[in-house]
């Protein structure tokens, strides 16, 4: 069955059998990593650019190795030594780079819309690894590739993803996709870092963390972004962590098995304690390793499979 599409830009609107496909692929190139050789041909000939306008470690170096995981030849982009800084603009960047025969761009920006804006300017399959605080669908679904590992479903899960829900592109990504998949989803913070009008997505709004926890089977804690300002939503970290961290006493209050997951990276000490990031709930580094299997399945679907539809 093919996907719907020839790019990944987003989850909003993305069909329930896509999310299926693409996380049932990504069981099998799970069980690749397990092996002693961790490679397979199946991009063999396929040129893949990595460009990123933007910092990251977990991200670049999860798409860097599913690639190399899958054979394709790897370009990867450094604004720092661009010809952006001479004045070159982005379109011309990506059509001098177009040009050179590429099959993939793995694209990451501040600005939300350019994946959007990348395929009207390119030919090669787009896939958005993070753009403003639009989405982040490859964290969405590696995400909920997680929470499937663990519970063995999602559908009628209650899942509440806690935090910074203003600032995040994670935060959309996981609430398209799991709600496409059938969760209960739920968010919680400071009332000044929940979007109005956020009921309207089918979400659910708390701002008790105490009764996140106990409500909820997966908390998905995300990382308060300091540098998108988000300091300025509350009155200092301390307060923060006292109202809305993941401590092991609220944990202990409730004598719950809840599963706790972020994206990273963690601000210890803030949306989280460090016996709690450390502790036997969460599933962060699971997290870590299942997105190189899902973002492994993202590129062999885009890069060998036909579409429903080109859009």
């Amino acid at each position: 069955m093919p996907l719907f599409s020839r790019h990944l830009l987003g989850l909003q609107g993305v069909p329930r059998e896509d999310i299926q496909l693409i996380l049932d692929t990504a069981v099998t190139f799970r069980e690749v990593l397990e092996r002693p050789i961790k490679r397979v041909p199946t991009l063999q000939g396929k040129t893949i650019v990595n460009l990123f306008f933007e910092n990251s470690t977990r991200t670049r170096i999860s798409f860097e190795l599913a690639q190399k995981r899958l054979s394709a030849d790897i370009v990867n982009f450094s604004t720092s030594t661009s010809s952006t800084k001479k004045g070159e603009t982005f379109k011309d960047t990506v059509k001098n780079i177009e040009a050179m025969k590429v099959d993939m761009i793995v694209v990451r920006h501040a600005s939300s819309g350019v994946p959007q804006y990348l395929t009207r300017i390119s030919n090669a399959n787009i896939i958005n690894a993070g753009d403003g605080a639009h989405e982040h669908p490859t964290q969405g679904l590696l995400d909920m590739y997680s929470i499937r590992e663990k519970f063995g479903k999602i559908e009628g899960l209650k899942v509440c993803i806690v935090g910074d829900i203003s600032h995040s592109r994670v935060a959309l990504s996981n609430i398209f996709g799991l709600k496409t998949m059938g969760a209960d989803v739920s968010v919680c913070g400071p009332a000044t870092m929940i979007p109005r009008c956020i009921e309207k997505l089918g979400v659910k709004v708390v701002h008790s963390i105490d009764q996140a926890i106990e409500q909820n089977d997966v908390l998905n804690v995300l990382r308060i972004q300091l540098e998108r300002q988000a300091g300025a939503s509350f009155p200092s970290l301390r307060e923060y962590h006292n109202y809305f961290g993941i401590t092991s006493e609220r944990l202990e209050k409730f004598n719950k098995n809840i599963v706790i997951l972020h994206p990273g990276p963690i601000n210890r000490g803030v949306e989280l304690s460090s016996d709690v990031a450390d502790g036997p709930f969460q599933i962060i580094l699971d997290q870590v390793t299942n997105g190189v299997a899902v973002r492994m399945a993202v590129l062999y679907l885009l890069g060998t499979l036909n579409t429903r539809e080109s859009r």
